[in-house]
């Protein structure tokens, strides 16, 4: 029981995935949970090592589960990745009560419970939480009114855990992702949207899973040991530059 160990929560695919993987690389035994249990369950068949956990994070008892069957598998808890999530998007007007609860229920409630339960755990280990946000909790856009809200209201949860659970040596700190190669945004990304976010970064691409698994890694590990209560945006610049002026770039523009 002396394997450090971490949950990682929406790791059937994408971020999620990429994170428990590196997590295993590190030497971290790893709890998967996905509400995709088709899913999760074929990924987990080719890691045998890890625990598989179908459940749904909305839905405080099958927290408790994911605690209660984290405890009895790996003894402990030293890191809670809160990834899932949902993403719905669409003009404000569309966004109806149903489809608000929907993504604040996953996004928010989802990121509150699982603290929650898992802080005594926690505290036992001086582990540390990540919490996934989004650069769209940072900076607000068009189509994502229920997104973006749940999302900076999951940066200021971060920084209030920050704040009371210092004392009991539990970090909790916040990765905003920007634009992300994802299977999934490969899918309903356009091409022009793919010009468009590649003009607006300054790094002029996408990032990576795996580059923010490194990142989200870190912050959970002994070498982030006096970093708490903060929001890494790793979005290759693209909070940094605001709307973005591309054809200002290079010194291509003669006036100021």
């Amino acid at each position: 029981m002396t394997q450090k160990c971490a949950i990682v929560t929406g790791a059937a695919r994408g971020i999620g995935l990429a994170t428990a993987d590196l997590f295993r690389e590190r030497g971290w035994r790893v709890a998967m949970l996905d509400r995709d249990g088709e899913e999760l369950r074929r990924v987990c068949a080719e890691r045998p090592e890890v625990l598989a956990l179908e459940l749904d994070i909305s839905d405080p008892q099958q927290v408790g589960a994911m605690v209660r069957e984290t405890l009895g598998w790996a003894g402990r808890i030293d890191a809670l990745v809160n990834n899932a999530g949902v993403a719905l998007f669409g003009p404000i007007q569309d966004c109806d009560y149903s489809m608000w609860r929907e993504v604040m229920a996953t996004n928010l409630d989802g990121v509150f419970l699982c603290s929650q339960a898992c802080t005594d755990a926690l505290k036992e280990t001086r582990g540390a939480i990540v919490n996934i946000a989004s650069i769209s909790g940072l900076r607000a856009s068009t189509l994502r009114v229920a997104y973006g809200t749940s999302k900076a209201a999951v940066i200021q949860l971060t920084k209030q855990y920050a704040a009371e659970l210092g004392e009991f040596g539990i970090r909790v700190n916040c990765v905003a992702p920007g634009p992300v190669r994802t299977k999934l945004a490969m899918a309903v990304h356009t091409q022009d949207i793919i010009d468009a976010y590649h003009d607006a970064i300054p790094l002029n691409r996408y990032g990576s899973e795996q580059e923010l698994a490194e990142a989200i890694v870190f912050l959970a590990s002994d070498k982030a040991s006096y970093v708490t209560g903060q929001v890494l945006a790793v979005d290759g610049g693209f909070d940094s530059t605001g709307v973005g002026l591309p054809a200002l770039r290079g010194g291509k523009s003669e006036g100021a």
